[in-house]
């Protein structure tokens, strides 16, 4: 069952165990933004929810610690294309079923199989083994990781952009000790985020991450209560989510090309101011016209993106203006 009742937990003092809210052992609830999600079926190994402009996508293999086989590889990349070509998801946030992010590739898989041609074309699929992790996600993601986030699965949060870690979760290249290989991005991403020589330091000797090391060495982006990871992922997509989009996703695809593609300092540069197209100088006249209304002044970000009001709310405001 997905954790979304412990969402709200993430500052409290003393995290509380999962499934557990009070003293007096009250149901927790889901934060208002959210509703209380559905039972995944057993049989989807990837699930799939919308939340507002959020999407949310869980591998729902919590029986194998969420460990991804040849299947539900390819059903991820399926869930990952159809959030970026979707007109309406603005966000999204990959996290894990039943307490635990992911644990890796699927390795009784790759011991029961016989067929080495089959192996090596599932290692040489263009998208990836664990997912879409050899190309460029189009929108910003989000991992909530929970529990143990290791081999393949720490190669998946690479992927994405930004990473909620709650506190008891640990992280590693745990593959080492059974000599498999980093095929689905860690080897280029890792030493982009932290450095080569931190890189190094956990490719090689494959040992465990707190997620206070992971903070301090900016392997991870926030550290949050047991049980809260997926809630606090939700709370950040949103804070992203209600700024204009067409800005968030230039900035986001020019930072990239400079960290990985540029060729020199001249070419990022060229690349960031290139890419600004009429749309994007639209959203931001757009934004120029609500900063001399007044919104956004002193650093408010109150006001930045539109809510749709119910009729009888907006009697109501009228009422209480005029009194």
């Amino acid at each position: 069952m997905l954790v979304l009742r412990n969402c709200c937990r993430s500052y409290l003092k003393f995290p509380l165990p999962r499934h557990c809210s009070s003293k007096n052992n009250e149901t927790p609830q889901a934060t208002p933004e959210m509703k209380q999600p559905r039972e995944p079926d057993d049989r989807e190994p990837i699930v799939v929810e919308k939340e507002n402009n959020i999407t949310l996508i869980g591998i729902n293999r919590p029986k194998v610690r969420n460990a991804i086989d040849a299947v539900t590889g390819v059903e991820l990349s399926n869930a990952i294309a159809a959030f970026e070509t979707d007109p309406t998801a603005d966000v999204g946030i990959l996290y894990g079923v039943g307490g635990t992010f992911c644990s890796g590739y699927d390795l009784t898989e790759l011991s029961a199989s016989d067929d080495t041609g089959a192996v090596r074309s599932n290692v040489l699929n263009p998208d990836g083994v664990m997912g879409p992790t050899r190309r460029m996600i189009k929108k910003p993601l989000i991992c909530a990781i929970s529990g143990y986030c290791v081999a393949g699965g720490l190669e998946l949060a690479l992927m994405c952009d930004l990473r909620v870690m709650e506190e008891n979760a640990v992280l590693g290249f745990f593959n080492r000790r059974f000599g498999v290989p980093l095929i689905d991005g860690g080897t280029v991403r890792l030493p982009a985020l932290i450095g080569l020589s931190r890189a190094l330091d956990l490719m090689l000797t494959g040992r465990a991450v707190t997620a206070k090391e992971a903070l301090e060495i900016g392997l991870v982006n926030r550290i949050v209560a047991v049980g809260a990871g997926l809630g606090q992922a939700y709370n950040l997509a949103m804070s992203i989510a209600k700024y204009p989009q067409l800005c968030i996703r230039h900035d986001r695809a020019a930072a990239y090309y400079g960290a990985f593609s540029a060729q020199s300092f001249e070419d990022a540069m060229e690349r960031e101011t290139q890419t600004v197209t009429d749309e994007l100088l639209a959203e931001a006249r757009t934004g120029a016209d609500k900063f001399r209304s007044g919104v956004g002044r002193g650093g408010s970000f109150g006001g930045i993106k539109e809510r749709t009001i119910p009729d009888w709310e907006r009697s109501e405001i009228g009422f209480e203006s005029k009194l």
